[in-house]
């Protein structure tokens, strides 16, 4: 039976509006309604995702779960705790597996934490911007002052959790759909692909940072495709 509710989080300093823009499109086509919880506070941000998704399990019984970066981390990370519970996975932009190490997105995360705890969000912000592309830096100001205090907390519980390793992966027998940003250092399309010959049914799907700053949905478009060749 193909799923019907879709869960998709959201990466390290980003929230569900970023989510919905590159998900809603491409579930809404396929008749799966989108969930995009909002991200738990501080340092209940993995725990607390975590306790979203057995909550929603419980209300909406068999879940396509996934997230953007660390959102995919949790994501999988759940999945593989509870295989009876999830039809599939949609892991855009995974970061690392196993412990973050000196994983970009890790020491980016700690680096955002070390400036937000120091400037103060908007500071924080003023000093990342530049260098940024316009739409980035965009959604990371909206973001990041949506998180408010809690900011540095939340980005250092990511930069410090690890990822599911390649072996937990291989034991997760569902449908899916790896995203990735060939041009992306940050998100290398190496670990991308890691995640997809670990597990037993999955897909990789590419895109570039460039199509996601003129299309959100690109992305979105590329890991659900991705999830529906895992599915045959």
């Amino acid at each position: 039976m193909p799923p019907t509710t879709a869960v998709v989080l959201p990466g390290t300093g980003s929230d569900e509006v970023f989510v919905r823009s590159v998900f809603s499109g491409p579930l809404r086509a396929l008749g799966i309604r989108l969930l995009a919880p909002p991200p738990p506070p501080g340092d209940r941000l993995a725990d607390g995702y975590l306790a979203v998704l057995d909550r929603l399990s419980a209300e909406h019984g068999l879940l396509l779960v996934g997230g953007i970066s660390f959102g995919a981390h949790l994501s999988a990370e759940w999945a593989a705790r509870n295989p009876g519970h999830c039809t599939g996975l949609l892991a855009a932009l995974p970061a690392w597996n196993g412990p973050a190490g000196q994983a970009p997105a890790s020491l980016a995360a700690r680096l955002s934490a070390d400036l937000v705890a120091e400037n103060g969000v908007d500071g924080a912000l003023a000093k990342s911007s530049d260098g940024v592309p316009d739409w980035l830096s965009a959604e990371l100001g909206r973001a990041w002052r949506r998180h408010g205090d809690g900011l540095a907390a939340s980005l250092r519980t990511a930069a410090a959790r690890a990822a599911p390793e390649l072996e937990d992966l291989k034991g997760l027998d569902v449908p899916a759909g790896i995203g990735a940003c060939v041009d992306d250092p940050i998100h290398p399309v190496a670990v991308a692909r890691a995640w997809a010959d670990a597990l037993p049914r999955a897909e990789v799907g590419e895109s570039t940072l460039t199509a996601l700053g003129a299309d959100r949905e690109s992305l979105g478009r590329a890991t659900v495709l991705a999830w529906l060749k895992a599915c045959r």
